[in-house]
């Protein structure tokens, strides 16, 4: 039965998953602008007249949104799924892309997209179950001109069943961060509870996390600002799987916007995961874990105030 799927799978090999598909905006400063604030890139490349897309945006341009393609979805690509389905391999998750730049999107440039399934694997069994692997290859075209190419790969599987655990005798300690010489200073001040922002001694921009030089202008003297310790909630993710020893999921991860300008990933502590918000206020904390870790974290304005 394995083989006989397995048999049927590889026929999807070489077939098109997209044909002639057309993004639904031109490449444009208003998406790159977002993207660059998103990302806290301030490169100058992707601002001004000569403007290029940072080249990571590839795929951005041929996504479909909500409501998808109009045109160019071939129906290969969802006669496998539907199969992987059949199979009971009825979850998915996407493992990896790949992304080749062969010469830059500018503003106004229309892009064309050809999609191809282009390997499905044999059977493979992971941790979160047994199924198949699918790789597809979107190139990227401005007119004749192939600019990029995309590959994105998923596992199409069926979940391991759960088995039940004894509870630990012990529960084990949170992994340490890695101290180097590039960022002790900002552990030693971690230690003091003081959250310390690096700023280049050469055009005063402030840096987070640490760096051995400044992004902006390539200097590589600096010295620090202590953070007042006030934020916000710049966005946040909660992580429900994989659970890793030490943690109990599900619990939220926030980006947080410091007042100075930076940004910081840490743990809102005190709040409900599905109480955090973007745009809620915190204050900087510092917590301690398995009585020789402190770990800058941040409360609820409001709860930081009872």
């Amino acid at each position: 039965m394995d083989d006989d799927l397995v048999t049927r799978l590889k026929t999807y090999e070489g077939r098109p998953a997209a044909v002639a598909g057309t993004g639904k905006d031109p490449v444009n400063a208003p998406m790159i602008r977002h993207w660059c604030e998103a990302l806290g890139d301030t490169n100058p490349a992707y601002t001004g007249p000569d403007a290029i897309a940072p080249p990571t945006m590839l795929q951005a341009w041929t996504m479909g949104g909500l409501t998808g393609h109009a045109t160019g979805r071939a129906q290969a690509y969802d006669e496998l799924l539907a199969l992987l389905d059949e199979s009971g391999c009825t979850s998915v998750v996407a493992t990896d892309c790949e992304q080749e730049y062969l010469r830059p999107l500018r503003p106004g440039d229309e892009i064309t997209f050809d999609t191809v399934i282009e390997s499905v694997s044999g059977r493979k069994t992971t941790k979160l179950g047994t199924g198949h692997f699918v790789t597809t290859r979107t190139d990227v075209h401005v007119g004749a001109t192939l600019v990029g190419t995309h590959r994105f790969r998923i596992l199409k599987y069926a979940p391991a069943q759960q088995r039940k655990t004894p509870p630990r005798p012990h529960r084990p300690h949170r992994p340490r961060p890695v101290v180097n010489r590039d960022n002790a200073g900002f552990w030693e001040g971690v230690v003091r509870h003081e959250l310390l922002i690096q700023r280049c001694t050469a055009c005063a921009t402030l840096r987070f996390p640490w760096l051995p030089g400044c992004a902006h202008c390539g200097g590589p003297d600096w010295d620090t600002v202590r953070a007042s310790g006030e934020g916000t909630v710049y966005s946040y993710v909660v992580m429900h799987h994989p659970p890793f020893p030490a943690f109990d999921p599900p619990y939220a991860v926030a980006l947080v916007q410091l007042a100075e300008g930076v940004r910081m990933i840490s743990n809102v502590i005190g709040t409900p995961y599905d109480k955090v918000r973007i745009g809620m206020p915190v204050r900087l904390a510092f917590q301690s874990y398995d009585g020789d870790l402190t770990l800058p974290v941040f409360r609820a304005v409001e709860e930081a105030a009872v």
